[in-house]
């Protein structure tokens, strides 16, 4: 089953915040979904500890030694397994990155994070040349925008993501208050009252469109593999 591995060796690029909007989303369309937290800051498993009715299994205590075998085994279980990176690159990173049907690299429109996602790229194509000739598909998603307008820089950040050939969400995940209270309140999306948080409404419908982006994604993905065997 897909493995969707969540990269970026800077940290506060919007890794734990795309993981879990993507997980609880693809939950609700009816898939069964895992995470595995191997954030340092442990922030999915302090989500987990809330009362959030959504059956969405997380695993902790993620080392070096065990990262393979934790992800082989959720992946024959689920239909979707989501593995969140440290902002660092690590032994566990590449590990983790060795498994991935797709890695996702959350960018902030920043020069800074646009660096970093930079790096993440390396980091997979050095794991390639590891490997021999396993191909690692990954994409560039642009997090924490503007719902509203496209910022100038955010433009240049896409078209030199482009310019290089790099392949790229055509959705964001924007910032929005709802993605920000589901830690805080340690529930799902769907588990919020609207009457309480602005703009739950369009931020259920931006996640939903950056999942069915996924979906297609890695539909894409496993055809060509299917072709290539």
């Amino acid at each position: 089953m897909p493995v969707i591995v969540v990269a970026n060796p800077k940290g506060g690029a919007g890794k734990s915040t795309l993981t879990l909007v993507m997980a609880q989303t693809l939950k609700k369309l009816g898939a069964s979904v895992a995470i595995i937290d191997a954030d340092p800051n442990q922030p999915i498993a302090d989500w987990r500890r809330g009362n959030s009715e959504y059956n969405l299994p997380v695993v902790t205590d993620t080392k070096e030694s065990t990262i393979i075998r934790q992800i082989k085994d959720q992946a024959s279980v689920n239909q979707f397994v989501f593995v969140d990176l440290e902002g660092t690159a690590s032994r566990l990173v590449s590990r983790a990155i060795t498994q991935a049907t797709l890695v996702l690299i959350p960018l902030q429109a920043s020069g800074v994070d646009a660096r970093q996602a930079s790096r993440a790229v390396e980091l997979i194509h050095e794991e390639e040349e590891a490997l021999g000739d396993r191909h690692i598909p990954f994409r560039i998603i642009l997090t924490r925008t503007s719902p509203i307008i496209r910022t100038r820089i955010e433009k240049e950040i896409v078209n030199h993501i482009q310019a290089a050939g790099l392949p790229i969400f055509h959705h964001a995940l924007n910032e929005r208050q709802a993605y920000k209270a589901i830690f805080v309140r340690r529930c799902a999306l769907s588990e919020l009252d609207p009457q309480e948080v602005n703009g739950l409404t369009e931020a259920i419908k931006n996640a939903d469109q950056v999942a069915e982006e996924l979906i297609d994604v890695i539909t894409d993905i496993e055809r060509a593999r299917e072709q290539a065997a």
